[in-house]
């Protein structure tokens, strides 16, 4: 061993014996190889040897050195390990400073080999209430969280809005939810990366400690560590679609005996272009054409975008810690540009006139959440307490311009139409949360909490006219709408697990109070209404080889803020956005029914209804030739279907998994005293394929095709698609950096269209989506690689609802 090993030994001898009245006891030494290597970043885990529980961890120094502080007295068992080597154990009873000297790992090259392949491959595990796909260390964690929740089974993502069997599901972090709307999600996940993600669950009956608006749950699972040190990460990204985008940040995290402390900055500048074609046939009394309005729509949008969260968490004692959370995200810029060319033909498809509309907006927002945690730890393991309070403030401010220019056939000029928009948004979001979990004896357990929450959020819109540069207030299309909620709910859950029959059982209980008060109209829409969400999970193992599951569950999809908005948004002169205060909540019912064998195959069967189901659809006023993009509730939806999951090794350095869901949905709804009715067979599939290359399994590869083929969304028909994604990532300087590949959309199949034929409604819109990309990244890790991040976020389902526009 070299002089400054002995050195180091030799100081600490001295010093243990100068402060060794003070009964602090430590451990410490050297890890080498079986050359007489140092080796750096080696895991020792000190565990109590009479139940080998956990205490801490440590790893070593680049000199292979390691020390243990202020260790009680008592019998411990250590865990040297490093992965390619053979793991050592050694029990002592430390009452005294002890001093290994140097401990010799020996190299595995058959666990080496086995620990390579299990890691560069994702699992698939299916529970009775989840999914649960392991993607640690293999090749998706090279690229962000949203490719991460693209390629997971069970989730859709189309045209960027996130689906679990046709529903928008909540999304949390390590059981925390992420307090963004739905465009703010997307653009978080994009910005951050996944190489400390662990796991994704799909969680498609959650308990009732979820709030009852969880009716389906994406809980991303980020890697834990014990080991002390500081890690850090710096990454960056060029992607090339139709036109570039870049992106970039870094993280840092500390964490000692004390603190945890994670911060993550990123920094994306994008351009995305989507082009499509519109087609109305607005129709006359008789249901016959009309006139046939054809718009070809080009949008480009620019962002700019900083997020940056922090997660500090201090252990105050053995039983008691504290943390401080925050997750807030600036755009200072955002811009909107629609180009659109409508012709408008007569019914024999001769041209009558034509239009050229801009509608330029230019967006500033910003979203600023922070969360307070307590969470005490009784001496009974397992008996814990914690409380949460949030505030979210929230501000969005829009400036929009349209203008259009009208042509005869001839092309002669026959008029101009301008306005100006000036829309902002103020949200304030508090909520209190507490939790209590009891462990009745080793086989159960019951939990139980109350939470409340409070929403208020102000928005106003003002348009003005422009007539020969002069701006004239618009007073029917001006308005100002405040909304003000709050939930009071309370849960208790009870779970037991015998030996082959395991249950969850849960009730939770909401009680809602709500007011919009609309400025213009002088209108208000309260509503005031009691709830219960009662859920249930039962599995019974047949064998080691064959398990039933079954799930019930019953829950809530309140509108967002924005829906319930009566703002009216013009997006050209006959094309206009607007809410509905009106809308009522959504209630789920669903229960499924499963077996699962050998580990590898799942089957199961669902049925589940949606009373007052929400969709925005596109409603067409064939009398004054506009339509109105607005959300509605329908009577019902119902839908029912089989799903199949396996998950298998072609090869030893091919994995492949295989979800295919078949399945019919039905919608059902009154419009004008006439009962619509309509259903469609629909089919889901994804098949995934892992591949590890190279001696040293450094160079991996992932092929991924989802499929959806044609289905419906509240009498809306979705044409088919095919998604494709091949990544390729290759560790480079000693597996510290990552050049990482990714082309999508290799077939040029994630275009589809929309089509709306029902009663008086005959519009269809083709979506040309910039999906076809190719993605070049880099990643450096530096400080102990060995440090997994304890990054979460927090928050609550009401911030999911905020503006989405």
């Amino acid at each position: 061993m070299k002089i400054y090993s002995y050195s180091c030994l030799f100081l600490f001898a001295v010093l243990s014996t100068t402060f060794g009245f003070a009964q602090e006891n430590s451990v410490s030494g050297f890890i080498e190889d079986d050359k007489g290597q140092s080796i750096a970043f080696a895991h020792i885990i000190l565990m109590k040897a009479i139940d080998s529980s956990v205490v801490k961890g440590v790893s070593s120094n680049d000199k292979g050195f390691f020390i243990f502080d202020k260790v009680p007295s008592d019998t411990y068992t250590f865990k040297f390990s490093f992965m390619g080597y053979t793991d050592v154990y050694k029990t002592f009873l430390v009452d005294k400073p002890i001093d290994f000297g140097t401990i010799v790992l020996m190299e595995s090259s058959e666990e080496l080999d086995e620990i390579s392949i299990i890691a560069k491959k994702p699992t698939l595990k299916k529970l009775a209430d989840r999914l649960v796909f392991n993607i640690e260390n293999t090749p998706l964690i090279e690229g962000n969280m949203f490719d991460v929740l693209k390629g997971t089974p069970g989730i859709l993502v189309m045209d960027n809005n996130i689906q679990v069997k046709n529903i928008s599901p909540t999304v949390y972090i390590n059981d925390k939810k992420v307090h963004l709307s739905g465009e703010e999600l997307v653009q978080l996940l994009e910005s951050s990366s996944a190489n400390s993600i662990k796991s994704v669950e799909v969680i498609t009956n959650p308990s009732a400690k979820y709030d009852a608006e969880s009716g389906a749950v994406i809980n991303i699972v980020m890697s834990k560590n014990l080991v002390t040190g500081y890690s850090g990460n710096v990454f960056a990204n060029y992607t090339q679609g139709v036109f570039p985008k870049y992106d970039g940040g870094m993280s840092h995290f500390f964490k000692n005996d004390k603190i945890d402390f994670f911060a993550n900055y990123t920094y994306s500048d994008k351009k995305i272009n989507r082009d499509g074609e519109t087609i109305i046939n607005y129709l006359d009394t008789n249901q016959a054409v009309n006139q046939i309005w054809e718009s070809d729509v080009n949008r480009n949008t620019w962002t700019k975008t900083h997020n940056f969260n922090f997660n500090f968490d201090y252990s105050i004692d053995d039983r008691n810690s504290l943390s401080l959370s925050s997750m807030m995200l600036w755009m200072p810029y955002f811009k909107y540009d629609i180009s659109n060319r409508t012709n408008v033909f007569g019914a024999n498809h001769d041209l009558d006139f034509y239009y050229n509309a801009n509608n330029q907006s230019n967006d500033d927002k910003y979203n600023l959440g922070f969360d307070l945690d307590y969470v005490h730890r009784f001496k009974n393991e397992g008996e814990k307490l914690t409380f949460n309070s949030h505030f979210t403030t929230y501000d969005y401010q829009r400036d929009q311009n349209v203008m259009s220019d009208y042509f005869n056939a001839d092309h002669s000029f026959m008029q101009h139409t301008a306005y100006r928009t000036d829309n902002n948004q103020n949200t304030q979001i508090f909520t209190v949360q507490t939790d209590y979990s009891l462990p009745l004896n080793s086989i159960s357990n019951l939990e139980t909490g109350i939470k409340f929450s409070d929403i208020q959020t102000n928005s106003a819109i003002s348009q003005f006219n422009i007539n020969n540069g002069q701006e004239i207030l618009d007073i029917p299309n001006s308005n100002a709408f405040d909304y003000d909620e709050a939930i009071y709910a309370a849960y208790v859950n009870y779970s037991i697990d015998w030996e082959k029959l395991s249950l969850t059982t849960g009730l939770r209980a909401e009680q809602t109070k709500a007011n919009g008060f609309s400025v213009a109209n002088d209108e208000n829409n309260t509503s005031d209404y009691l709830e219960w969400f009662p859920t249930a999970s039962l599995n019974y193992s047949i064998s080691d080889d064959v398990s039933l599951f079954s799930n019930y569950s019953r829950s809530i999809t309140r509108p967002d803020y924005a829906s319930l908005n009566p703002f009216r948004f013009f997006l050209n002169d006959n094309t206009i956005v607007t809410g509905n205060p009106l809308l009522q909540p959504v209630i789920v019912n669903h229960v499924e029914l499963g077996t699962t064998l050998n580990t590898r195959f799942t089957i199961s069967a669902y049925y589940k209804t949606y009373a007052n189901n929400v969709f925005e659809l596109p409603i067409q006023d064939n009398v004054n030739n506009i339509l109105t993009f607005t959300p509605i509730n329908i009577k019902q939806t119902e839908e029912y279907g089989l799903d199949f999951i396996t998950y298998f090794n072609v090869l030893k350095n091919w994995s492949v998994y295989f979800v295919t869901s078949f399945y019919n949905t039905k919608d059902e709804s009154e419009f004008d005293n006439v009962f619509l009715s309509r259903s469609q067979w629909s089919n889901y599939s994804i098949l995934s394929n892992d591949f590890s290359f190279l001696k040293d399994q450094s160079l991996i590869a992932n092929f991924t095709m989802v499929y959806s083929s044609k289905g419906q969304q509240g009498f809306i028909e979705v044409d088919d698609l095919l998604f494709s994604e091949l990544s390729l990532s290759k560790t480079v300087l000693k597996s510290k950096g990552t050049i990482s590949l990714a082309i999508s959309d290799l077939f040029n199949q994630q275009d589809f269209m929309t089509r709306s034929r029902y009663l008086n409604q005959y519009n269809s819109n083709l979506i040309i989506q910039d999906t076809r990309t190719i993605k070049l990244g880099f990643r450096y890790k530096f400080g102990n690689s060995n440090l997994k991040t304890n990054q979460r976020s927090q928050s609550i389902q009401e911030v999911d609802r905020l503006e989405k526009k």
